[in-house]
């Protein structure tokens, strides 16, 4: 066998290792994947494959923090408290945990608690973005004027990070500070104009603020940006019947007139 046999040989053999490591489904790889599918809204999904990463490791705090960040994502408070009172029995000065439980208190109502914990994440020097993001989320629940603040610091903590700027406008969302929303988007879109998630936000800001055209404008852009994009389309359809409404209303005025 000539040596250029052997190299060609050589070469499919690291070209099938190389295969075979991307195939490798381990920790790293779904941690990956959660990530992933959190930065593109898909709450579900990061759920299950946050549960994944625990599989292969336990003591892996960021997955614990991941799962209750999407149990809040998904609306299910008591959830997302019950399973940070699991992750903090493991990890009881993570950070990021302790600013989830806070989250998933005040969006439950308990605010003296919720501010309990956000105190304890900050005084565990916790200064990551998600940190002071959890931070405004709760002092927005108790209706204090001091959020502000904290979106800031979030964002001075992520300056060019569009997905930090997404998460402050779904909080502000949350709590019905649509404009406010809207800006931390125009932020988000600035870093990344590329990603429908930033556009379908925007869209849903618009449109809770009663800017159809525009909202019709960012739903576009998501869904060009993601064909498949199911939310975008279903957006796309209210606002057109949102469209008849006001026709339907001028004709009965004209008829009436008449």
């Amino acid at each position: 066998m000539s040596r250029f046999v052997n190299l060609e040989l050589g070469g499919e053999s690291d070209d099938q290792s190389r295969q075979q490591k991307a195939l490798v489904k381990d920790e790293a790889h779904y941690r990956a994947e959660a990530q992933a599918a959190f930065e593109n809204g898909e709450f579900e999904l990061a759920l299950r494959l946050y549960g994944k990463v625990l599989e292969f490791n336990p003591h892996n705090a960021a997955a614990w923090g991941g799962q209750v960040r999407m149990l809040i994502e998904l609306g299910q408070y008591r959830e997302a408290g019950l399973w940070a009172d699991k992750a903090l029995e493991r990890f009881p000065r993570d950070a990021e945990l302790l600013a989830a439980k806070g989250v998933a208190l005040g969006r439950s109502g308990d605010l003296q608690g919720a501010l309990a914990f956000s105190d304890s994440a900050v005084e565990e020097h916790g200064d990551t973005p998600y940190v002071w993001l959890a931070r405004g989320d709760v002092l927005l629940a108790c209706r204090e004027s001091r959020a502000d603040y904290c979106f800031q610091k979030a964002l001075q903590a992520a300056p060019r990070d569009w997905f930090v700027a997404w998460l402050g406008a779904r909080i502000r969302s949350f709590y019905r500070q649509f404009a406010l929303a809207l800006k931390l988007l125009q932020q988000a879109v600035e870093l990344n104009a590329t990603h429908f998630l930033v556009w379908l936000e925007m869209g849903r800001c618009q449109q809770a603020l009663g800017l159809a055209g525009p909202a019709r404008h960012s739903f576009e852009q998501a869904r060009q940006l993601n064909p498949i994009c199911h939310e975008a389309r279903l957006a796309l359809t209210s606002l057109a019947a949102m469209g008849v409404g006001p026709r339907l209303r001028g004709w009965w005025r004209r008829l009436f007139n008449q």
